[in-house]
């Protein structure tokens, strides 16, 4: 059986975050190696690597701050070091943002949402590209929103980096693609974990919103972090090799 992935790992920006736990995870079973990039939560990312070695995969973790290019650079280069190859990035990456209208939004609130992903994704691909095009090709997985194509009430602050990414990603295919390098969006709903769970907690997704929601969505229940990390497993794998 040919193998579904190169040799190296798949580096996941956000690995420690509800969804990307659950990616990560996803790319063990699938029988590759996992890097996980973190910001803030190392005990998490370290569990999920623990994780991931107890399937029989290796897994590291990596400090960075995606608004820094240095950490991401550093980081990258780390990931390269012990995996010797990076061949694939998934894209998970976001801060867990305000549900107010655009006209609410502060300057700040809006900052930092497009520097954590937008800028963030730039500085990833910056990075990244070289080394895909000296290994022969490579695969990006970006984990956008629904709400690209269906502006979500209230949820503005992660649809309008995600819809610039949704260009980014666009772009990468068609310039890259000469160097066998794939780039590729999930369309990401509701998904019960993360920011999802938070809202739940905190009280702004409600039964109200959550019963409004659901009468919207063609199979009435919310995904499952695996349902996604499914999917970046068949987009970044050989499976997906003329997907772009």
């Amino acid at each position: 059986m040919d193998r579904a992935f190169p040799e190296g790992a798949v580096a996941i920006f956000g690995g420690s975050g509800g969804i990307g736990k659950g990616v990560a995870l996803a790319f063990a079973k699938a029988a590759t190696n996992v890097a996980i990039f973190y910001r803030s939560k190392k005990e998490v990312a370290e569990a999920t690597a623990e994780e991931i070695r107890a399937i029989g995969r290796s897994a590291t973790i990596h400090q960075a701050d995606v608004r820094n290019y240095e950490e991401m650079e550093t980081g990258f280069a780390e990931a390269v070091k012990t995996h010797g190859r990076v061949h694939s990035i998934v894209w998970a990456a976001g801060p867990v943002v305000a549900q107010v209208n655009i006209a609410d939004w502060t300057l700040d609130q809006f900052r930092a949402s497009m520097e954590i992903e937008a800028f963030g994704f730039y500085h990833a691909a910056r990075i990244v590209i070289p080394h895909f095009r000296q290994q022969g090709g490579g695969s990006f997985v970006h984990l956008g929103s629904g709400g690209h194509d269906w502006w979500p009430h209230l949820d503005g602050l992660s649809v309008a980096p995600k819809a610039c990414n949704e260009s980014l990603i666009k772009g990468i295919a068609k310039e890259e693609g000469v160097h066998e390098i794939r780039a590729n969006s999930i369309l990401v709903g509701v998904i019960d974990a993360g920011q999802f769970k938070i809202g739940q907690k905190e009280g702004y997704f409600d039964e109200n919103w959550e019963r409004n929601v659901k009468a919207m969505l063609p199979i009435k229940r919310w995904g499952k972090p695996e349902d996604i990390g499914k999917a970046a497993v068949f987009l970044a794998s050989n499976d997906a090799n003329y997907v772009t």
